[in-house]
């Protein structure tokens, strides 16, 4: 072999070499620059999850109608507010609001707050948003033996017995489970209904008519810890 074909070999080699050398080099710095990229996005997400947190309002920091008990004090066997339930013949206008974020139920007039009540919407966000109507379906008392789980005065606003508002849940024997109950106006608890004390819950099921228009919305907050 003469020595014009060894040199064009060796260098064929090492053009080869820089070549594969090259393209690894730019190949690494793509990965390098979309693994950065995709940290930073992580981080961005995780602060953009951070500043909704801390704008969103806390249930436990939600400014009440200066009628409210005060959470601390707040059982579930008693009235959210310490004044009257209204009377809804004055009302014939009346409707229901039911805030997730705050984990508070309104009986408004309007733009009126006439009662506030304190509530558990559903855990893992499960209470459908949307704008519905008192159903027929109401009772005083159910128990769903899949769940073994049951409540007092439900009152159906949708799907015919699906969502209900209900007072917060109790066992076969129909006993309210305090660990659930503590939830009222701090966290979501229930599997897609809203929860209320038992006197609110009362005077929801003697008092509101069918055909009464309810909105739900809010946004689902999550970590909230029971006190």
């Amino acid at each position: 072999m003469n020595r014009r074909k060894i040199y064009t070999i060796i260098l064929s080699t090492l053009s080869v070499l820089i070549l594969g050398i090259i393209v690894w080099h730019v190949s690494s710095t793509s990965t390098k620059k979309t693994q950065a990229e995709a940290q930073q996005q992580v981080i961005k997400k995780k602060q953009t999850k951070k500043k909704l947190r801390e704008k969103a309002p806390s249930p436990l920091n939600v400014k009440d109608d200066k009628h409210m008990v005060n959470l601390k004090d707040f059982k579930y066997n008693s009235a959210s507010e310490k004044k009257k339930y209204p009377d809804l013949y004055k009302y014939p206008k009346a409707w229901i609001d039911v805030d997730i974020t705050t984990q508070r139920v309104y009986i408004k007039d309007g733009k009126t707050n006439l009662y506030e009540m304190y509530s558990s919407t559903g855990k893992h966000d499960t209470t459908p948003r949307g704008t519905y109507h008192i159903q027929n379906e109401r009772g005083d008392f159910f128990y769903t033996a899949p769940l073994k789980l049951g409540a007092y005065y439900y009152v159906s606003f949708l799907n015919h017995g699906e969502y209900l508002f209900h007072t917060t849940p109790t066992d076969e024997q129909g006993t309210y489970v305090k660990s659930i109950a503590k939830t009222l106006g701090r966290e979501p608890s229930s599997h897609g209904c809203v929860h209320l004390s038992v006197p609110d819950c009362k005077w929801i099921y003697e008092n509101v008519p069918s055909g009464m228009k309810v909105v739900i919305h809010g946004k689902y907050r999550l970590f909230v810890k029971s006190s």
